[in-house]
């Protein structure tokens, strides 16, 4: 049980951590969300299409 407790505070920190990045970079919450929910998008991908000049809401419909 101790060794799940660890994988979930793990994983709610990764969560979080997503979330802040894509916030920061400039996607709104709701799409924050659902990018740093979703393991499949690449967090690194998402930064740099914003940091390329994409609007963060096209960047969302790309990635998602």
């Amino acid at each position: 049980a101790q060794f799940e407790d660890l994988r979930v505070d793990e994983a709610a920190e990764v969560l979080a951590w997503r979330f802040d990045t894509l916030c920061r970079c400039g996607f709104d919450l709701d799409a924050a969300a659902v990018i740093a929910a979703n393991v499949e998008v690449d967090l690194h991908s998402a930064v740099d299409l914003v940091e390329r000049g994409c609007p963060p809401d096209i960047a969302a419909r790309i990635l998602l």
